[in-house]
């Protein structure tokens, strides 16, 4: 598991490693069932306090990306069941609102926000135009 951090940005150090736990998961690079280095390395790896990798873990947890096993530490969850459509819509705004909140803060236009999401999409491989093309022909 490959984690970095980007210390002074708006979004929280727990929050980062939240999503980049997520992200890794999405794209297929944390499997279900794979182990998560223990608290103590990820904190002693990024160089932050223990506590703030012990409430992104939490927070996994609680959101059901990774379950705990006593004795054993923390593994990728099986598979989420589907998200009903007003939650997934509450938890994309929620992201994209932290999303252009950060392209405003470092000066960004509307133009470089839609390039680096696109980028970001292409690079990590996930959510393709034929992803969501065909997502949106089975939705209608």
């Amino acid at each position: 598991m490959r984690l970095r951090t980007t210390p002074g940005s708006a979004v929280p150090i727990y929050r980062q490693i939240v999503e980049q736990v997520r992200a890794q998961i999405a794209r297929g690079e944390l499997a279900a069932g794979d182990p998560l280095p223990s608290v103590r390395a990820v904190a002693e790896e990024l160089v932050v306090n223990a506590n703030t990798v012990a409430k992104a873990y939490g927070e996994l947890v609680r959101s059901g990306d990774l379950v705990s096993e006593p004795g054993r530490g923390l593994f990728v969850a099986e598979k989420k069941p589907a998200l009903s459509a007003v939650e997934r819509r509450r938890r994309l705004r929620v992201a994209v609102e932290r999303l252009v909140a950060e392209a405003i803060s470092v000066g960004a236009s509307r133009e470089e926000l839609d390039d680096a999401l696109e980028a970001y999409c292409e690079h990590a491989d996930v959510l393709r135009r034929a992803d969501r093309d065909d997502h949106d022909r089975r939705i209608a």
